[in-house]
């Protein structure tokens, strides 16, 4: 066949088929109920327009509305459909730039007046209409000449920029529907009927354009789209119980922190708050006095010239808080770092002294504070924030030992995870980034390394523990692994690092004295459990929305009376309560019961223990658990020991069994 191409389809036949078939052709040959499905074509892994003629040989994949792949597409459809009802409903705006994100897509447009939540019912409306034409998608290639001309007539100044941003050995694409049309990428699915009616405009927000706080103030438009309405309602249902647990609301509730205007992006502890900060970090000593770490201190702030030596300054000075120090005696004028992570500084502890092979590997760990700039827009409570703890760790071992180190963190990782209820763990293996340090010997080495332990993770687990490759995404210095668990409403959150380093020890110079009594550079792995501790702990409050298990809450017990005769047999109940280990408080107010166990409720006291004159006579108490209607009634003694076994922290119970 002359200007053929050869084909392997997904179940490994391969065909032969002219070059300037297009992608609905082949669906075609194939079947017609496959051409009616289809809504774009793969090729060699790249999504195409079902309009593109195959050109090369390759694997190729027709890809119907139901194939996961197709969701990018709905949603690159319905921001462009999502464009258009706004320019017919209010022509004169301006359109700007329209992506595909996490779980839907917005579109920025330029308007004197910015729209509102308001303005949804009547742009949504205008959408079905237009993905009730179902017009068809059609793409050409147009002169920058000729766009220039036609967006510049239309008044489309933003478009204008983006023509000149785009390199000029890429093709201008214009994709029409209809009468309507926008410089796109692409691709697109065949029509705006495709699309379905399973949208919903979620929100709007200003945004600058092209991100820079001099450009014009904008009106971004979110919105997201499905596959089919039961998708949309799983997703809004989702969104609900989020903002349930929205840790932020939470914490005003269980009075645990606030963030004020005066120190933006760090946290204000409240007490409850900060006895949870202080059991978390007492639970990851336990874990880490288990595992052969030492806890360490390095310093807060740092001369610039030891970050110029770690590469960080090159690579990340503009996140990092400077401080300049000008003294009386020029000598002291010298540039200060904020440390934004603390390996150099465990650095110079490990050189502090010769170690020897025989001391290896050496485990150092550091609850360490650390500061890093993170724009204003980014900041959001617990999640993202610019000064926080790592749970910070780096062993330094003999390449010998790494695969061994590697999967003794997992075994602390994964365990921990478990302690806290986290069930469904990932582990994604990230290679080389383009931007790195070091030979590509050292990157081949580490990754080989690396991706053994990655299938060691998977078949000791039986498959259990997802394994994955995340190319390109490794840290400069080295790949890593990354830890996603999964919450209690099906959020995914990256937590866990385990990063190889073969070049900070380089830098720095440090050595070891091996068995032939040379010096040997030791391999470095970074490793954090929890990650930021302020972030782990905005999951742990979003998971467990509120109702943290007893040994974990920062507040256990509240005793409270019903009248004030039970007021010294209380006071002595929190005694007992506390002397058992548990963290307990008396309730003394002259307040209604009801009221008073509705506001510990609220609070998620996990506990309340209710007295009243009899339970002060009989020495017994009524006992009341958050979440459920059911009261129990107990002796002291009973409840007192049924309590403090319940507070014993799942490490502590492995030690003792």
């Amino acid at each position: 066949m002359p200007n053929s191409v050869s084909l392997t389809f997904p179940d490994g036949s391969v065909r032969e088929h002219d070059a300037a078939l297009t992608g609905a052709g082949l669906a075609e040959s194939i079947s017609k109920s496959l051409a009616k499905k289809a809504v774009a074509y793969s090729l060699d892994g790249t999504v195409r327009d079902l309009s593109d003629p195959l050109g090369t040989s390759g694997k190729v994949e027709i890809i119907t509305r139901e194939d996961p792949r197709a969701l990018e597409l709905i949603r690159h459809d319905a921001a462009h459909v999502l464009a258009e009802a706004v320019q017919e409903l209010w022509p004169g705006t301006q359109v700007t730039i329209g992506p595909v994100i996490e779980n839907g897509f917005y579109y920025d447009f330029a308007r004197n007046e910015p729209f509102t939540p308001d303005d949804f019912p009547v742009i949504e409306k205008k959408m079905r209409e237009i993905i009730a034409r179902n017009k068809p998608f059609t793409k050409e290639v147009w002169s920058r000449e000729k766009a220039k001309k036609v967006f510049a007539d239309k008044g489309e100044r933003y478009k204008l920029e983006l023509i000149d941003a785009i390199p000029q050995d890429q093709d201008l694409k214009i994709y029409a529907q209809g009468d309507w049309f926008d410089l796109c990428r692409g691709p697109h699915m065949a029509s705006t009927g495709q699309i379905g009616n399973a949208f919903k405009l979620m929100k709007v927000a200003g945004a600058y354009w092209r991100g820079d706080s001099n450009n014009p103030m904008l009106t971004r438009i979110y919105g997201t789209a499905f596959a089919d309405q039961a998708q949309l309602e799983a997703y809004q249902t989702l969104l609900e119980e989020a903002e349930k647990r929205d840790h932020r609301k939470l914490g005003r509730e269980m009075d645990l922190f606030h963030f004020q205007e005066e120190g933006p992006g760090v946290v204000f502890w409240h007490a409850k708050g900060w006895k949870m900060v202080q059991n978390l970090i007492n639970y990851m000593r336990r874990r880490l006095d288990e595992h052969g770490y030492q806890e360490v201190n390095a310093p807060q702030v740092l001369d610039k010239s030891l970050w110029e030596t770690s590469g960080h300054w090159g690579w990340y000075r503009d996140a990092m808080f400077k401080v300049t120090v000008a003294g009386d005696d020029t000598d002291d004028d010298r540039v200060f770092a904020l440390k934004p992570m603390n390996c150099p500084g465990h650095v110079q502890i490990f050189k502090h002294g010769l170690k020897s092979y025989r001391e290896l590997p050496v485990k150092l760990a550091e609850f360490g504070n650390v500061h890093r700039y993170e724009p204003s827009g980014a900041l959001h409570g617990l999640m993202r924030v610019r000064g926080f703890t790592q749970d910070d760790a780096h062993i330094f071992c003999t390449e010998e030992q790494l695969a061994a180190e590697c999967l003794r963190i997992n075994d602390l990782i994964l365990s921990t995870y478990a302690d806290f209820g986290f069930d469904e763990v990932s582990v994604k293996l990230s290679t080389r980034p383009d931007k790195r340090v070091g030979t590509d010997e050292a990157w081949d080495h580490a990754e080989a390394i690396m991706s053994n332990v990655l299938e060691t993770i998977r078949t000791r687990s039986g498959n259990r523990i997802k394994t994955s490759i995340n190319p390109g995404e490794g840290a400069f210095y080295g790949p890593k692994f990354e830890y996603v668990l999964k919450d209690a409403i099906g959020r995914e959150w990256q937590c866990g690092t385990t990063q190889v380093d073969f070049n900070l020890p380089e830098r720095f110079g440090a050595f070891y004295i091996g068995s032939d009594s040379e010096k040997k550079q030791p391999v470095m792995v970074h490793r954090a459990v929890c990650g930021s501790m302020e972030r782990f702990l905005g999951i742990l409050i979003e998971n467990y929305s509120g109702h943290f298990p007893l040994w974990f809450a920062p507040l256990q017990v509240v005793v409270a009376t019903i009248t004030s005769d039970a007021d010294q047999y209380a006071i002595k109940v929190v005694e007992r309560l506390k002397a058992a280990g548990l963290l307990a408080e008396a309730d003394l107010r002259n307040e209604k019961i009801n009221y008073k166990v509705r506001e510990h409720s609220l609070a998620k006291v996990p506990v309340i223990l209710v007295c009243g004159k009899r339970e002060a006579e009989e020495e017994t108490v009524n006992v009341r658990r958050l979440g459920s209607r059911d009261q129990e009634s107990l002796k002291l003694d009973d409840a007192v020991k049924q309590l403090s076994d319940e507070a014993v922290s799942p490490d502590r119970k492995r030690r003792a069994a």
